[in-house]
């Protein structure tokens, strides 16, 4: 499957997806125009390769690293909805949090889960912070997240959309197809408004988060 990311606000900035990495990157019309000629380059056996193209709103970015890995995936409790009447909807810290860990252990894995799509559904593509729990870094490594370096001095108290953000490092062709789309106009209004402005994430090629 060939796809093309294309985001309103930034169509200098398309990417074309081929599996789970970079194949071309660039405006969006150059890309598009290239489209049959890399769809023929990849035929087998006379069979067309499917392609697409998904339109997003905001801007495409390589998305965030967010330093808290620990904090968020190990110290924290993810309620689930079915939790909502006793425990609400946000993440709990705390004594609350490890309390809920020693009554039941088991909903540790269950937690890193929901608290890995809580980072997804912020357009974080990596994390940081030495997990030292199986359950978060079995949920880090299912979602494909890419687990980087600590910043040696951490922007603040830990969230889904620290501040300052801390933007990835440019894509390249090639490389893994893992990027994030924001819905704001430009670079200044994404660090004025947060990660919560996310409206898709991509993971080695796989859209794993797409606001409704």
């Amino acid at each position: 499957m060939l796809t093309i990311h294309v985001a309103e606000a930034s169509p200098e900035s398309a990417v074309l997806v081929e599996g789970a990495r970079i194949a071309a990157l660039g405006p969006y019309e150059e890309l598009a125009a290239a489209l049959p000629q890399a769809l023929n380059s990849v035929r087998a056996g006379g069979t067309p390769i499917p392609a697409r193209v998904r339109r997003w709103p905001g801007i495409l970015t390589p998305g965030l690293l967010n330093p808290y890995g620990p904090e968020l995936l190990e110290q924290a409790y993810h309620p689930d909805p079915r939790e909502a009447d006793e425990l609400g909807t946000e993440p709990i810290t705390g004594e609350r949090a490890r309390a809920v860990f020693r009554a039941d252990p088991s909903r540790q894995g269950a937690s890193a889960r929901r608290g890995v799509q809580r980072l997804l559904a912020h357009g974080t593509v990596a994390v940081a912070g030495e997990l030292r729990t199986r359950a978060a870094q079995d949920a880090v490594r299912r979602a494909g997240l890419a687990v980087g370096h600590r910043p040696p001095r951490l922007p603040g108290p830990a969230s889904f959309s620290p501040r300052p953000l801390v933007l990835l490092p440019g894509l390249t062709v090639g490389g893994p197809a893992r990027f994030a789309v924001f819905d704001v106009p430009g670079p200044s209004a994404l660090v004025r408004l947060g990660a919560s402005t996310c409206v898709a994430t991509v993971v080695a090629g796989r859209l794993v988060y797409r606001r409704r």
